[in-house]
């Protein structure tokens, strides 16, 4: 490579309606269960990465500043690509998400989904959705969702080599649109992050064997909602998902507890407006955000509940979006 190549890519948040929590042993970031999503259009990371000669070392900028910290699992992912173009080139990373970043709103989904994807335009590699979703796995387990829109489903995969561990369409969001307001309960990053949570569970929660051995039955109930466009069984697989995962969480050593009394609250106003017969169920990723995914003419209610609870600070509506855009940038 003689002169700078760059490129830029868009990649929305994601969230799990059937969770994925724990990894397996080795160094692929392979997940130990699979999981399935829904795609976000209104929250998207930003990213544009620069390969340059010129460059001793790989650079990262998120949100405006310098983050060396975050430059292990960027550069691994680069490297990836770097080996598939047959280069070493460093490069320079300038990403923003439109939403907190690190608060448990899948900003490493976003994110890492995006540097696979303006990382392998920049290198002109002609890789497949599916090759970008296992190098996108690699940076972070639910960025391999991030690459498709609509409702997605992660394949865990058995393979030594990871490559049946990606992520596939299941249903494209047109065909069942679902709109989610987010309860936003707190903006700064969450003390511990999901991999080291997720190490932590597997390591010490009494739970984390049940979570596991419960698991596939709650992707075949989920994927048989998806298809009937059946709300109310949705409904049930993915809030017992939900709680399931927090419980293997709750009960490690030292506990993980990554709910606010604001979460709490909201899953209870949540389930009233059920109760009452709005079309409207929650889920919560492991930060103390709350997702309300209900019906598009349910939305303005929930919005208006949600937004009236004492201590939320801000909603943030969407519906379904679509998956990984890129672009060329200017060298």
């Amino acid at each position: 490579m003689s002169a700078m190549q760059a490129a830029g890519a868009r990649a929305r948040s994601n969230i799990a309606l059937v969770k994925y929590w724990g990894k397996t042993a080795g160094t692929l970031n392979v997940p130990a269960v699979g999981s399935i999503s829904i795609t976000l259009d209104a929250l998207w990371s930003d990213t544009e990465v620069a390969f340059d000669p010129a460059l001793a070392s790989d650079e990262l900028v998120l949100d405006g500043k310098p983050r060396p910290d975050g430059l292990g699992r960027v550069s691994a992912c680069l490297d990836i690509l770097r080996d598939m173009a047959g280069i070493g080139t460093r490069a320079t990373v300038v990403s923003r998400n439109n939403f907190p970043t690190g608060a448990g709103l899948a900003s490493s989904a976003s994110g890492f989904a995006a540097l696979v994807g303006a990382g392998a335009r920049a290198l002109g590699l002609d890789l497949s959705p599916k090759e970008l979703s296992i190098v996108a796995r690699q940076g972070s387990g639910s960025a391999a969702r991030s690459i498709f829109g609509g409702f997605v489903e992660m394949r865990a995969g058995t393979n030594a080599d990871g490559r049946d561990s990606h992520a596939e369409p299941l249903l494209p969001g047109r065909e069942w649109p679902l709109d989610i307001v987010v309860a936003v309960t707190a903006t700064g990053e969450k003390p511990v992050g999901s991999g080291s949570g997720m190490r932590r569970s597997a390591r010490s929660s009494p739970y984390y064997g049940s979570w596991l051995e419960t698991h596939p039955p709650d992707m075949e109930l989920c994927r048989k909602a998806i298809h009937a466009r059946d709300f109310e069984a949705l409904a049930e697989v993915a809030e017992a998902s939900c709680l399931k995962m927090h419980a293997a969480a709750m009960a490690a050593r030292p506990a993980l507890i990554y709910f606010n009394g604001v979460t709490v609250e909201g899953i209870g106003l949540i389930r009233e407006l059920r109760r009452s017969g709005l079309p409207v169920f929650f889920t919560v990723d492991a930060g103390p955000q709350i997702k309300a995914v209900c019906a598009p003419d349910a939305r303005a209610a929930v919005r208006d509940a949600l937004a009236g609870l004492p201590g939320v600070v801000e909603t943030i509506e969407t519906g379904l979006g679509p998956g990984l855009e890129t672009r060329e940038c200017a060298s």
